[in-house]
Order: C-alpha cells, then structure tokens, then sequence
C-alpha cells in the first residue's frame, strides 16, 4: 500500500481531517494539548474524589478515552474524560452496591463503564443517535443542577475538615455535618477559602488560563505552610492525597459477580442516558462555535468505544468535557490530535510531578468543587426558565428534588418521562384556527380570527364576520391517534353550534401526519357534513397525508374535486354550492364572490 493508499484507508478509519495533517497544524495541536493536560490535572484527581474513586483513576480516565473518542468521533475539538455529571451519577448508583473507594466499588465502576460503553456504541452502529433528541432539556438541566447541590453536599466535609460519615446520602452527610459543626478545622477551612479566591481572581483575569491548577497550587502551597506550623504545636494537619500509583493506565479485566448482571445493566443504561445527552449536547456547543458539522452517530460510537477501551484500562466513565473542549478550540487546536497530545502529556505530567500531586490537600479539591457546582448550579439560566416557560421550569424542578432525594438514575428517566408527557399532552391538542378575510382593507387580508380574542389583533373579533354557510378551519400540527378525541370534538363544536355553517373548508398545509385514527376523523366529520346537508373540502394537505387518504379509501370517498391547490379557486368553487336564499339575506359579504358585481351573485 502506497502513502496515497495509507492516507486514504486513515481519512475512511479516523475522518476527513486526517489529509489536513502537517507541521502547521501539529504545532497547533501540541500547543491546545499542553493546556488540555493543565487543565484535566486538577479536574481528574477532583472528579475520581466525587466518584469515590482514588484519585489516579481520574487521571486514567483522561488519558485513554481522550485518545480513543478523539480518532473514532467525529468532532475535531472535544476532548473526552472524566466529567463532574458522569463522576456524580456514578457515585449515585453504585454506594447503594458496595463501599466507596473499596475494591469492590472499584471493580463495579470498571464494569458499568464497560456496559456503557456498549451501549453507547450499539446506539451510533444502529444509528439511532437522533434518540438523544429525547433527552429533555430541561430535565437534563434539572438533573445537573441536582447534580450541583449534589456535589456541594459531598464537597462539604473536606472543605470543613470532617470526618465522613458512614453513610453518603446527601440528607446524612448534612446531618453529620451539623453534628459535627464543633469539629471544623481552621486550617482546611483556610485552604478551601484560599483555593476558591484565587481560583475566582485567575478566572476572572483570563479564563482561557488554568484557573483550577492555580487554585489547587495556591491551596496546596497553604496547606503546606499550614501542617509545617501546627506541627510544631501538636495541632491537626490538613490531610493530603498521598502517594499516587503509577502515571499510566494499567490494563485490568473488571471482576464482579455476573449474577449481579440485571442490575449493572438497568444502572448502565441511566448513566448511558447521562452520558449520551451530555455528549451530543457538548459536542453540538463546539461545533456552534467552530462552524463543524457533527454526525452524532459516529460521535457515540467513537464515545462508546472509548468507554469499552477504558474500563479494561482502569478508566472509569467519560464522555466530552465542556470546560475542557472549549478551551481546547480557543486555544487553536486543528484536529483531533491536540486530545491526542493532551492525554499524553498528561502521562509526562504525573509520571515528572508525582510528589508534588501527592501534597494536594483534600480541602483543596473541595474547594475546586464547590467552584464547579456553583457555575452548573446556573441562577441566571433558573431565572430565565421561570420566566419565560413555566411548564419546562416545572419539569427541571421535579428532576432537579428527584435528583437529591432518590435515586439518581430513577431522577433520570423521571424527567425524560415528565418531558415526554409534556410533549404528548402538546401535540394531542393541535391548533385549530378560524379563519377569515380582514373586509376593512383593501387587500383584504386573510386572517386568524381566533386571534382576536387575546388582544393581540388589530380589530375585536365581532367587526371581522364569517360567511354563515362555510366555516374555514386552519388544521395545524397531526391527527394521530392521541389527538384524535381532541379533533372529533372540535369538529362537532363548530357543526353543533347555533347556526353553524354546514360547509367546512380545512385549510390542511399544516396538518403534517395522520394515522388511521386521524383518518377515521376525517370520515367521520365528511359523514356529519353530508347527512346535515353540507360537505368538508381541503385545501393543500400534504402528500403524505393524501397518500394516507388513498389508502384509505377517504379520498374517494371525498372526491378529488374536494381537494384545492389555492384559496381562490376552493372559495370560487365552494360558492357555487351555496344556498342563494342564504346568500340573498347575508350583510356579511365575506368573499369577494359575494359583491353584488361578481359573476357568481347572481345579482
């Protein structure tokens, strides 16, 4: 095989940007890598804490599925790794099942990674990366700001210098901490207010820089001063993190008991949904700032994959980092490379600074994550969803209390339930507008006249009046099987009503799918029509919908003749039908058939 071969099989395998590879864009790459590795050293030994995992595993998690979702992805920007989201679901679902931190716990958060990763990998194979779209967002946003109270809970008793207590649920962690409220340690207090400052001021100066690691160096370094002045006094040190074990991830086959399968998946699959929203959404942010279009599929295989390699090399789950992606576009990275770069230079990194990271204080880390649950808490955006839709804030509210009180992955699938409820409960009440000629122009404009009645109309509704023997209806949204009822009800308001109009023009380009049961209404409505001496038209209803009718049998039933490709020539023909008794005494005068000059008045 030729370079032309090889640079072709690597552009099938990798993606379209491996051709665009040269000594331009690796320095590029290199450069977004070195501070993708800046910027994961403090993130990774945090999040592996709120995982209940020994901090190296953090590390691990940022250096294989980096690489992997980087070449097998399809977004040339997102970096992947541990996440505060995927680090706290998983902490969630698997305390109930054996002790943080302990080898058990270890192995069980290896193998749901595993699973994920499958399952992330089967939905990108078999193309069903659109079933993110489910994925409510406002219930993901819920569920984060769950995630966030969350995080600041567990953050509390290292920031405070307590013990933990021995259980880790939100309600016993806060109770423990109130009991304990007489055992707070002045100096992890220290280091915490130390990290969150200076972390705040680097932030605010550039947030480009690696604000995280200068807090974490500046806690570090207080602490420091702090244990080597209370040691002279006999008094408590801060705790530190200690010795890490080796720089890179070591391949280990995840150990648990099979027979605990059913359950492992039912976890897997809610932090699949986690995993997937969060990708997707992080991967479309990057891209609406890059301009790159992104194919979700190949995106949630390359995710899948990376989970699948990862849990057979002590990683535990990752998806795309938001705070990491980000920086890595500003920062200039080109291709995928620069993730490549940045999980290897992470290596270098812990392998050179190895008893420097073992002097990280506890409280510090603390103090780094009640930063980051802070900016996912977002007031700003609590404000604006109350404001402006209720209902969603409703639903992120009820994901956000499931969130903290029940189980996480329970919390999940509870708002994507609540979401979808939502939505069904919208779509089985579709819009049905009455529709009318505004006579007082000279145009003649046609209007909603249902419009009228909440005021934002220029005239009320009684100076706009109908035809008295032909009703127009705009249908908007599908006849399905949900709306049905909704519909036929509809319909037989406007033929029951006092002097109803017995002709029904649909104007039907809005009415975008309908079922058998959407079809039966239509019969059903054309049965009414005819048996009180009217009959129903449509005007522009879509292909699909005709095809549907065909079917059916409905359309010729109704009549192709029944069927108008414009306004004027519906109306023009419809008019021929109508009562002349009726149309002698009528003052309304709604079309333009109806003006004393026209050939059809008759007058």
């Amino acid at each position: 095989m030729g370079a032309v071969g090889r640079r072709a099989w690597l552009t099938r395998m990798f993606g379209d940007w491996v051709p665009e590879v040269g000594a331009v864009t690796l320095r590029a790459d290199l450069a977004a890598g070195l501070l993708g590795a800046l910027l994961v050293l403090p993130q990774g030994v945090a999040f592996a804490t709120l995982a209940g995992l020994p901090p190296q595993y953090g590390l691990y998690s940022a250096i294989v599925p980096c690489i992997v979702a980087a070449l097998f992805g399809s977004s040339r920007h997102v970096m992947s790794g541990p996440t505060n989201a995927n680090s706290l679901a998983l902490f969630a679902v698997l305390t109930p099942l054996a002790v943080a931190g302990s080898p058990g716990y270890i192995e069980l958060a290896l193998a749901v990674t595993v699973l994920v990763g499958l399952m992330q990998w089967l939905v990108g194979t078999l193309r069903l990366g659109s079933l993110a779209h489910f994925i409510s967002p406002s219930a993901l946003f819920g569920f984060t700001s769950g995630a966030a109270l969350l995080i600041a809970v567990h953050a509390l008793k290292d920031a405070l210098g307590l013990p933990a207590p021995a259980s880790h649920g939100a309600g016993t962690l806060l109770a423990s901490v109130v009991a304990n409220a007489d055992q707070i340690q002045v100096g992890a207090v220290l280091v915490t207010a130390v990290t969150l400052v200076c972390a705040l001021l680097v932030k605010r100066w550039d947030k480009r820089k690696p604000y995280m690691l200068a807090g974490l160096a500046a806690g570090a370094l207080v602490a420091a001063a702090f244990n080597a002045l209370t040691a002279q006094h006999g008094a408590a040190p801060v705790p530190v993190l200690g010795d890490l074990a080796q720089p890179w991830p070591p391949f280990h086959v995840p150990s648990v008991d099979w027979r605990a399968l059913p359950d492992l998946l039912s976890l897997a699959f809610a932090l699949t949904i986690v995993a997937l929203a969060q990708s997707i959404s992080i991967a479309k942010a990057v891209a609406a700032r890059s301009g790159q279009r992104i194919d979700a599929n190949r995106e949630f295989v390359g995710q899948g994959l990376s989970n699948v390699v990862g849990g057979f090399f002590s990683c535990y789950l990752s998806c795309g980092s938001l705070n990491r992606s980000i920086p890595n576009f500003e920062a200039g990275a080109r291709t995928p490379l620069a993730s490549v770069f940045s999980a290897l230079l992470l290596m270098a990194l812990v392998a050179l600074t190895g008893p420097l990271l073992a002097q990280i204080p506890h409280a510090a880390i603390a103090g780094l994550l009640l930063l980051v649950a802070w900016t996912l808490l977002d007031v700003p955006r609590w404000r604006q969803l109350i404001r402006t839709q209720p209902g969603e804030s409703a639903i992120a509210a009820a994901t956000l209390a499931a969130t903290i009180t029940i189980r996480m992955e329970v919390a999940i699938l509870l708002g994507t339930v609540l979401s979808l409820m939502v939505y069904l409960h919208r779509t089985s009440r579709p819009a049905m507008r009455t529709m009318g000629f505004d006579s007082r122009g000279l145009d003649r404009r046609f209007v909603v006249l249902e419009a009228r009645r909440d005021g934002t109309g220029d005239a009320p509704l009684d100076t706009l009046p109908e035809c008295p023997q032909l009703k127009l209806l705009r249908m908007e949204g599908s006849v399905y099987f949900g709306a049905a009822a909704h519909v036929a009800q509809r319909l037989q308001e406007l033929r029951t009503g006092p002097d109803a109009p017995r002709h029904l023009l649909v104007m039907a380009k809005s009415m975008n799918f309908i079922d058998l049961a959407g079809a039966q209404v239509w019969e059903d409505e054309l049965a009414a029509r005819r048996a009180m001496g009217g009959d129903l038209y449509f005007h522009r209803p879509r292909p699909e919908v005709l095809a549907m009718w065909r079917r059916t049998g409905f359309l010729d039933r109704l009549g192709a003749d029944h069927v108008f490709p414009d306004k004027a020539t519906a109306l023009h023909a419809i008019y021929a039908k109508l009562d002349r008794g009726i149309c002698a005494g009528c003052q309304a005068k709604v079309f333009w058939e109806c003006q004393p000059d026209s050939p059809q008045s008759g007058g």
